[in-house]
């Protein structure tokens, strides 16, 4: 029965190691950004209600100008990529 459980489960889940042994981070910020930019929008929601319903409205703007700074590198696209880029070559290191 787990023979044909393990069979029925697609190649990309299992835990297989890849023919070329790179490490392969090319798709590695959509990733991130299909798993923390729904989670970051809830956690926003919720917490924007909470300072509604409290009436703390300076929290609450706070609250939103930060939020707002930090959806920008959820969803602007590359902008994690520049990021990255601008800071390898600040420090210094080599990218070609």
């Amino acid at each position: 029965m787990l023979h044909h459980l393990m069979a029925s489960i697609p190649d990309q889940i299992l835990a297989a190691p890849a023919n070329n042994d790179q490490l392969r981070t090319d798709q590695l910020a959509d990733w991130l950004r299909q798993i923390f930019g729904p989670l970051f929008l809830v956690i926003v929601s919720i917490v924007a209600i909470f300072f509604l319903f409290t009436r703390e409205i300076t929290r609450f703007v706070q609250f939103i100008v930060l939020a707002i700074a930090i959806g920008v590198v959820f969803y602007v696209p590359n902008i994690i990529e520049t990021t990255a880029k601008a800071i390898a070559k600040a420090l210094g290191v080599n990218l070609t």
